[in-house]
């Protein structure tokens, strides 16, 4: 199990969707070329104007429409140049580099970033999720722990720019994928009785208690954290709870393990026509907790 990498990347990508046409009925193929030609065009316009913002974002559309992560480096490099304070491009750049193997670049992008903004959750997540994909789960504690240890400091400095629940949540998955399962309660209980009002500790200690094969003390947990939780996680927090038991094979197969533990959701802020935030985050429930695999791409 792990945290999740490309949350951002992710999202963005799947939110690519054909425009509202007699063609929005078109063909995957027929897709692949239409981006194909409005890549083209992008890159036809930035070699008039290299700097034209709506040209950036969309050939840097059109390559994650492509899946073409590599050819979407340039443009987020320029991106990210020309709007320093809209951090969602830095991280997006991060996240490029990291899916394409450079993880000392992306690791450099996701600490400029937090020298800025020291509680960026994307780029804390980011730069945690690569310490651990190279087998330094101290080095990723380390760093969230150092940030909630600054944080009051921090939000002295400028009210609210560390979201120290977001951040326990992420730490307490870092350890939890590090296997230190009664270090990671720790920091959920320490979360939940900071946060009563909030779900996620509550929710993220029953899939750790889940993980362990605990399942009646993790039950209990479920059900309190779908009782507090906004409506749109309620299914998913059920279902989390109930995960469907893998389907039968023919020859005789080792003993179900538990579903793993989630992972936190950072939310699409990379869409390029989006508001700039730093709003405190909240979790996605779906996502597997994996530390150590990168996910696939997505979009701004």
């Amino acid at each position: 199990m792990g945290v999740s990498i490309f949350p951002m990347l992710q999202a963005t990508t799947n939110n690519v969707q054909p425009a509202a046409s007699p063609q929005a009925t078109q063909t995957p193929q027929a897709r692949i070329e239409e981006l194909k030609k409005q890549a083209d065009g992008y890159t036809a316009v930035l070699q008039r104007e290299p700097e034209n913002p709506t040209a950036l974002r969309g050939l840097l559309e059109a390559k994650l429409g492509l899946g073409d992560v590599k050819g979407a480096i340039e443009p987020l490099e320029k991106l990210a140049k020309l709007n320093p304070q809209e951090t969602r491009y830095s991280v997006l750049l991060a996240q490029a580099k990291q899916q394409m193997g450079d993880l000392e670049s992306a690791a450099q992008v996701y600490r400029d970033v937090l020298k800025g903004k020291p509680g960026n959750v994307e780029a804390l997540g980011g730069l945690s999720a690569l310490l651990m994909d190279q087998k330094r789960p101290e080095a990723a504690i380390l760093l969230l722990k150092d940030t909630l240890k600054e944080a009051p400091k921090t939000n002295q400095a400028a009210p609210g720019s560390v979201d120290t629940l977001a951040i326990q949540v992420l730490l307490g998955k870092v350890l939890a994928a590090d296997k230190r399962y009664d270090e990671a309660i720790g920091i959920f209980d320490g979360a939940a009785k900071e946060n009563g009002q909030n779900f996620q500790p509550v929710f993220y200690k029953a899939q750790v208690l889940q993980q362990q094969g605990k399942n009646d003390e993790a039950k209990p947990l479920f059900e309190k954290a779908a009782g507090m939780a906004p409506v749109q996680f309620k299914d998913q927090i059920l279902k989390a709870a109930n995960p469907a038991p893998p389907e039968a094979s023919p020859a005789a197969s080792p003993a179900p393990t538990a579903a793993p533990p989630s992972a936190p959701l950072v939310p699409d802020a990379s869409k390029p026509d989006a508001p700039k935030t730093d709003a405190p985050k909240t979790v996605d429930i779906t996502k597997p907790l994996d530390v150590t695999k990168p996910a696939a791409p997505t979009k701004p």
